[in-house]
This record gives structure tokens, sequence and C-alpha cells, in this order.
């Protein structure tokens, strides 16, 4: 699945300037990584958003979320969020959740 340059573009200018980020083509998707940690990816038009087995519940009750799925399979502690919600504000809340998240784990995981 090809995965939406425009919104890959904006997530790439608000995570360029942090220390350890990087992106990575992954699955037919564009991956984000903190420290070597997968963060948030673009998928076709969407965000999936790394939030933590905990707080799934709680974010799948935002506007244009849905759980997270790859190959039929859920990914525990991932979301996805529409991409028709993702004006400024509400992307730059999804990535700061997500590091914030990704900042708790060890290094490697």
């Amino acid at each position: 699945m090809a995965y939406d340059e425009t919104l890959a573009d904006r997530v790439r200018d608000r995570l360029a300037d942090l220390p350890g980020v990087t992106d990575k083509r992954m699955f037919g998707s564009l991956a984000f990584l903190t420290d070597g940690r997968l963060t948030v990816g673009v998928t076709g038009d969407d965000l999936m958003v790394r939030v933590g087995a905990e707080a799934a519940d709680q974010a799948l009750t935002q506007p244009g979320t849905r759980l997270m799925e790859m190959g039929g399979r859920r990914m525990r502690g991932w979301i996805r969020v529409d991409g028709a919600e993702l004006d400024d504000d509400v992307l730059t809340a999804w990535l700061e959740r997500a590091r914030a998240f990704v900042a708790t784990l060890p290094p490697g995981k």
C-alpha cells in the first residue's frame, strides 16, 4: 500500500529537528522512529500512532480513530487516525502523544 506523501511531509516537518528521529519505509508505509523505536507511521492516507496498550481504549474515543490492523492482525498498543481528521493541531497532538509514550520504553523496544 502506498502512503500519502503530503501527510508524510507534514509529519517529517514536525519531527525533523528532534533528536533521534529517523524515517524508514516499512511494510509499504513510512515509519518514524525515535532512537530506533517505532513511534508513528503514515499508511495510506492515515496516521498510525503508538499509544501503548493501556491507553489504546481511551485513544479510540477520539474522532477518526480505529484499531490498527496489519495483515488482518490487530497491533496491540497502536491506533489508526483517519487522515481527514489531521488538521495541524490534531496531528501535532498525536505526534506528541506517541513520542511521550515511546519515551517511557526501554532502549530498543
